[in-house]
């Protein structure tokens, strides 16, 4: 009898250890998969730009003020006027996102009921699946007249329109992950605060966002990382305009909706069509380090909680 127990724990144990090496690989295989996608795409974008580059001085391609690829006489390929619109756009979504995404985190981790949080919560996050596409009729339809009545200006499609809509989406990513760096706070920061004679305002204001500060600034990086790499909502509700912006009130064209406009009628292997996969290349290094930054920016949060 016990010889048969011995055997049945070697036998389990062999099993668990088994499942356990087969869950670990398939974690790595899947692991190894995101990258060699990610390095794949990265090599594309080098290898179809470098013929853009050949024709292009990069200078002139980076801080060119003019985009015209199909003039008669001869084509510039600028795109400044293209990087200044996507971070303007950006920039004013993370100046609306920003206080409200953070405002709604510390509501939900320290001032709302268990009740209110556990609505709320799921129906931010389901914000952040409304197709952009949805977003950005809502920004022509409703968005767009508005802001055109209470400025004045011909119509809405500007780069206000755009960050109004951006900071829409990019709320979801900064609530939820605020709310959780605030909610993992340790409580002990909380009581000493109170006991010391400082209020619930106070003790949120000055003591719990300093503290969680680093986790807070990630989660709006990741939300510029979305607010960069979208392309829809721009397309349809900033105006598209090619040239240097101006002002919030005027219309704009950024690196993505560029891509998206244009891709599908550039004619093949032509400098044109080059040139376009060089545009992504600058998008895909900008969004890489915007959330290369966020993450280290995390981790280095979460290892000053261990």
């Amino acid at each position: 009898m016990l010889s048969f127990n011995v055997k049945y724990r070697k036998k389990t144990w062999i099993s668990r250890r088994l499942k356990e090496k087969l869950i670990h690989g398939f974690f790595f295989f899947n692991g190894i998969i995101s990258v060699i996608v990610l390095l794949g795409i990265f090599a594309l974008l080098i290898f179809t730009s470098i013929p853009a580059f050949k024709e292009v001085n990069l200078k002139e391609f980076l801080f060119g003020i003019q985009w015209n690829p199909t003039a008669y006489v001869k084509n510039s390929y600028g795109i400044l006027p293209m990087l200044a619109s996507t971070f303007m756009v950006t920039l004013g979504a993370l100046f609306i996102a920003i206080p409200l995404g953070v405002g709604t985190a510390a509501y939900l981790s320290d001032v709302a009921s268990p009740r209110v949080r556990e609505i709320t919560k799921p129906i931010i996050e389901i914000l952040a699946g409304i197709p952009s596409v949805v977003i950005g009729f809502l920004g022509i339809v409703l968005v767009g007249p508005f802001i055109a009545k209470v400025f004045g200006t011909h119509n809405g499609l500007n780069a206000l329109n755009g960050s109004i809509l951006l900071a829409v989406m990019a709320l979801p990513t900064i609530i939820s992950i605020s709310e959780d760096t605030l909610t993992n706070i340790p409580d002990s920061y909380n009581q000493a605060s109170l006991a010391l004679g400082a209020t619930k305002w106070q003790t949120i204001i000055k003591v719990k966002i300093p503290a969680g500060l680093s986790g807070i600034i990630a989660a709006c990086m990741l939300g510029m990382g979305r607010a960069i790499g979208e392309t829809m909502t721009v397309l349809m509700a900033t105006g598209c305009a090619p040239a240097m912006p101006e002002s919030f009130l005027g219309p704009v064209r950024t690196l993505t909706s560029s891509i998206a406009i244009e891709l599908g009628e550039v004619a093949y292997n032509t400098t044109h069509y080059y040139a376009l996969f060089a545009l992504g290349l600058v998008l895909f290094i900008i969004t890489f380090l915007v959330n290369l930054t966020s993450d280290i920016i995390l981790h280095k949060y979460e290892k000053v909680n261990r």
